[in-house]
């Protein structure tokens, strides 16, 4: 991580101070980007593939990619990504996810009467709709709904987007916060071509890793009884099969610890015994917001 930012602090070209993100300018993505990188200038990418290819081709030095959601849970696209993607996973962020009502100028609350987001986006604000009467209209993007809003120039149609969108596409933000629920927070992944190199003796570390289990009764217990007898903590495993029959499920895994710690070691030689295939996806430093919550804020002003 701290390759990728000395980078992107002294780098000439556009391309070493750029980070790629999935969707429109204005987008929540953007926001985590600017919130996490506030040196580093924004691209924005029609999808994860483009965004992580941009990378790949030297277009932007990272590709921040959301992977769950506190509410709507798994973000499904990247999982398909990761087994043929060349990056590295260098950091993690959590961003708060801050919904807002924004509208032409001159529009009120009482003259909008149709509301136009992401599905995620007004299932998540479901109360707020449903007291003022406002009838929801899907859109591929939330930033791509304050575009489109800001172009078509109809005051009776607002969108959920963010305060950054509003800024962005000249919109006015006539209610803030408007999510039903108050711990809406995506966690989002930082990817690079070069790994980083964190210290575990003085950074908690995390090490995330794709692996296939032999075709065989006990395989996965087996697999990870490693990492309960040396100690080491799973914190996330997710499954999906592969394979043109889906005879076999292939795993992403999360763990805490550094690969050069002994009891991860132990952990990882044990797993090899019982897989087919083991893929590293990198080693990063554990973001503050894992021992704070819940209640650890975004940094102002996103």
């Amino acid at each position: 991580m701290a390759k990728a930012r000395k980078r992107a602090r002294i780098g000439g070209s556009a391309a070493s101070n750029s980070i790629a993100f999935q969707g429109e300018a204005g987008a929540n993505s953007d926001m985590a980007c600017r919130s996490a990188f506030p040196y580093m200038t924004t691209l924005p990418c029609p999808t994860f593939e483009t965004a992580m290819a941009a990378v790949q081709a030297g277009k932007a030095e990272l590709a921040m990619i959301p992977v769950e959601n506190s509410i709507a849970g798994r973000v499904a696209d990247l999982h398909s990504l990761l087994p043929h993607t060349r990056l590295k996973i260098v950091a993690e962020h959590f961003q708060r996810v801050e919904h807002c009502l924004v509208a032409l100028p001159g529009a009120t609350l009482k003259s909008i009467k149709t509301v136009k987001s992401h599905v995620q986006a007004l299932a998540q604000c479901r109360n707020f709709l449903r007291k003022h009467r406002l009838a929801p209209l899907v859109h591929a993007d939330t930033a791509g709904a304050a575009r489109e809003i800001a172009e078509d120039g109809d005051k009776a149609v607002g969108a959920i987007a963010s305060s950054l969108a509003a800024r962005i596409y000249g919109l006015k933000v006539l209610a803030r916060n408007i999510e039903d629920a108050d711990h809406n927070t995506t966690r989002m992944l930082v990817f690079s071509r070069d790994e980083a190199s964190p210290d575990w003796r003085t950074v908690q570390c995390m090490t995330a890793f794709l692996f296939r289990v032999k075709s065989r009764p006990a395989a996965l217990y087996k697999a990870l009884g490693g990492f309960a007898t040396n100690g080491v903590n799973i914190v996330k495993l997710e499954s999906y099969l592969s394979g043109a029959q889906f005879e076999q499920a292939q795993f992403y895994a999360e763990v805490e610890g550094h690969p050069d710690q002994r009891a991860m070691k132990l952990a990882f030689e044990e797993l090899g015994f019982f897989s087919e295939e083991f893929k590293p996806l990198g080693t990063f430093p554990a973001n503050p917001f894992r021992r704070k919550g819940w209640e650890a804020p975004t940094r102002p002003g996103t």
